[in-house]
């Protein structure tokens, strides 16, 4: 992981966007203390629609009057 200073990295964005492109991860810092991470892009894992369909899925499973803090510690029993 390399660090550059605010103003390095003004100068050379072009420069560390291509490093973060080939999988570099830089830390950006002013006057010595971290500011910033420039990372790769990563896609996420699932897309929004499979989000919403997942938590309807869970959410069908709570019958009603059952409070979801009560499931939340019925599964830290075990």
């Amino acid at each position: 992981m390399r660090e550059v200073g605010a103003y390095e990295a003004k100068t050379h964005l072009a420069a560390l966007l291509d490093a973060a492109e080939k999988g570099e991860t830089i830390i950006v810092t002013r006057r010595g203390k971290p500011i910033a991470k420039i990372t790769p892009y990563r896609a996420p894992s699932m897309t929004i629609d499979a989000i919403a369909q997942e938590f309807g899925r869970l959410r069908s499973a709570v019958k009603p009057g059952e409070r979801l803090r009560d499931l939340i510690e019925e599964g830290r029993r075990f």
